[in-house]
């Protein structure tokens, strides 16, 4: 059985955390408040997550709900792995809804250089490693000191485009416009403890640990939470049309562990601030360990938020927002040359102090729990429940 460690901040017991827990006793979920003194549920005062993030200070409102309490989070967490599961009991979910979710993609000038190099290597991981060479000298200490969409980066394009070496991904990399993408459905995300699939077909992929804002309807940030934007190199190398495909099949995204909105002692700031580590334990003895500092984005998440959501894109119940990973993994797994890729098996641990820890496993798709709850099931619940 998977086990979950390190689940909360170092600063719980002053954090506003929010989750959702599936109570096999209502016949589904429920919103949650994370306190020292248990868990509480607090559906009756926001039958969804989008609700109690679109509140003027969720943080506050969270704080002054009393709720229900339904339990301790330690055996709630613990019924969480599917495997060994007891259906009757209580168990952890994504903590979002409705919200839609976002991704910004090529957001740190590491992962700009190994997109770049996954499209001049057509998925092919044998050929990453010279082509890694030959850009980096090309390219690699300018991008470092630009800031995307200034002058000296659109004098930059103009060199690259002349000596023929542009790329899709330089575009949106150091050009003026971010590339924000859907990343998966609203409800199917999965939570700390739960498989993360990858599809089948892909022999070149990796995890891509992420800071994720929490955003309200009217386009404030207003938290923050942990997430896996589960990559397919292979794929988007060979087309970036493929991008869908690579990014969006069943348990890819995983977000978690819980929501924690912003108050006097956490801000976008913080965020701002804030190392997201990864370590990767796979059952054949690999082990692997990288930090990603947001300190080093291009473009700021304040920037990142107003491209996502406005007068050209809204989003009435709010959404998440995947800020970018600098993880970027060359370290060969297998054959000398042919990089980092999942095993079926592999423990995924995304941590930061401020947001605790998402915990996952990595399987095939096809082998993870099939996403069957979506939105009318959701409104059928809380109607069931007299919540809505």
């Amino acid at each position: 059985m998977l086990e979950i460690t390190s689940l909360l901040p170092e600063d719980a017991a002053e954090a506003a955390l929010c989750g959702r827990v599936w109570r096999p006793s209502l016949d589904g979920p429920s919103l949650v408040a994370i306190r020292p003194e248990g868990v509480f549920d607090v559906t009756a005062a926001w039958p969804t997550a989008s609700a109690l993030a679109a509140e003027s200070d969720p943080a506050a409102a969270l704080r002054a709900c009393a709720g229900e309490r339904i339990g301790e989070l330690a055996p709630i967490a613990a019924n969480t792995p599917p495997d060994g599961r007891d259906p009757q009991r209580d168990w952890l979910l994504a903590p979002i809804d409705l919200q839609a979710i976002k991704a910004s993609g090529v957001t740190f000038v590491v992962s700009l250089l190994e997109r770049v190099i996954e499209e001049r290597a057509r998925g092919n991981p044998k050929d990453a490693a010279a082509i890694r060479d030959q850009v980096e000298s090309l390219v690699g200490g300018d991008l470092a000191r630009l800031a995307p969409g200034s002058p000296e980066a659109m004098a930059l394009k103009e060199t690259l485009v002349a000596q023929g070496l542009w790329s899709q991904y330089l575009e949106v990399g150091i050009g003026p416009d971010a590339e924000i993408f859907t990343k998966a459905q609203p409800l199917s995300a999965v939570g700390s403890g739960m498989d993360a699939g990858l599809h089948p077909a892909s022999t070149w992929n990796n995890p891509e640990p992420e800071a994720v804002l929490v955003i309200a309807p009217d386009g404030r940030p207003v938290g923050a939470t942990l997430g896996n934007d589960v990559n397919l190199r292979d794929f988007e190398g060979r087309s970036a049309l493929l991008l869908g495909l690579a990014k969006d099949n069943n348990a890819s995204c995983a977000i978690g562990p819980f929501l924690r909105f912003f108050d006097a002692d956490f801000s976008l700031d913080s965020v701002r601030r804030m190392d997201v580590a990864l370590e990767v334990e796979g059952e054949d003895g690999f082990h692997l360990e990288a930090v990603s500092s947001l300190s080093k984005i291009s473009r700021d998440p304040a920037d990142l938020v107003r491209q996502a959501i406005g007068p050209n894109h809204r989003y009435p119940d709010g959404l998440v927002l995947f800020l970018g990973t600098m993880f970027a993994p060359v370290q060969d797994r297998d054959t000398p040359g042919g990089g980092f890729t999942h095993k079926s098996g592999d423990r995924v641990t995304i941590s930061a102090p401020q947001l605790g820890a998402l915990v996952n496993r990595m399987r095939p798709a096809p082998e993870c729990e099939p996403w069957r709850f979506g939105a009318g099931a959701l409104m059928r619940s809380l109607a069931r429940r007299g919540v809505i």
